[in-house]
């Protein structure tokens, strides 16, 4: 694996850990998990991107990443509607106005959860399993 892939993984990572330590916050902090579930699909789409020696745009949107590696990553398409609804979440709960609900904090932590698994296993990632 490239270094640059490996440091996306590693972010990925942060994200996803962040989330799920959120999660289970006794304050309710459904926008953080949200935000983090989005992030950590956005950065290991990222990464398979890197690795396969792809430009990686300067986007939130998880559909545009999809397409440029579909091609690559058929299996991808699978998660298609999820990157669809992680996808708000890198920008609209982060400001007043919108609020993520505890239905929508679980469900992004279950489409980050997929996307990370299939990302990992695409890149060879073996080992640690995930937080939960």
């Amino acid at each position: 694996m490239k270094k640059a892939t490996r440091a996306w993984v590693k972010k990925a990572e942060q994200d996803y850990a962040l989330a799920v330590h959120a999660s289970r916050s006794d304050v309710p902090v459904h926008d953080g998990v949200c935000f983090h579930c989005q992030q950590c699909a956005e950065k290991y789409l990222k990464g398979l991107m890197e690795e396969r020696g792809l430009t990686i745009p300067k986007t939130h949107a998880l559909v545009l990443l999809l397409a440029a590696l579909i091609s690559h990553h058929p299996n991808l398409r699978l998660f298609r509607r999820g990157l669809i609804f992680l996808t708000p979440f890198a920008v609209d709960t982060r400001y007043p106005g919108e609020n993520a609900s505890k239905r929508q904090a679980v469900a992004a932590l279950r489409w980050a959860a997929k996307v990370r698994v299939e990302a990992r296993k695409l890149l060879g990632i073996r080992g640690r399993a995930p937080p939960r």
